[in-house]
């Protein structure tokens, strides 16, 4: 196949081209339900739509600390999260060729091919096991947090 022209003549010597990744639809239900633990366990969504404009730094503050609480325990109760590096930030580290490009993103100056030579400025993270709560076939999952009514 050609895929480049040299003077008058096409070259025929490039790389073969990679197939399309097989996309597939992502199920909103677990999205929803996070969401909806997060609003339960530290009011995440009261929080962001609230427009902060008018108040204090030491207000939003004292709220955010709240927040901050909720959400950290909500992630620890139905999440294990791990950094995917272990090193510190700022420690010297050398990428083989074949590092897995989905867990370590390249930044900066990026040049040539591996091994690449670099410091962790994020240690990033990724999810080991996930435990949500079952949910029954007639929960609707897009009500994250129902209206409340006093009487």
């Amino acid at each position: 196949e050609s895929c480049g022209r040299a003077g008058s003549r096409w070259q025929a010597d490039c790389a073969s081209p990679q197939p399309a990744p097989v996309l597939k639809e992502a199920s909103p239900d677990a999205a929803l339900q996070l969401l909806g633990l997060l609003q339960r366990d530290a009011r995440f969504i009261d929080f962001v739509e609230e427009d902060i404009k008018s108040y204090s730094d030491a207000d939003i503050g004292a709220a955010a600390r709240l927040v901050h609480d909720g959400c950290r325990a909500t992630l620890r109760e139905h999440f294990t999260i791990r950094p995917v590096r272990d090193e510190a930030e700022g420690s010297r580290v050398t990428l083989a060729e074949g590092f897995d490009a989905a867990s370590i993103r390249l930044t900066g100056n990026v040049v040539g091919k591996a091994p690449f030579n670099g410091s962790i400025s994020h240690r990033g993270w990724r999810v080991d096991e996930v435990r949500l709560p079952k949910l029954a076939d007639s929960h609707n999952a897009k009500v994250i947090a129902p209206a409340e009514v006093e009487l």
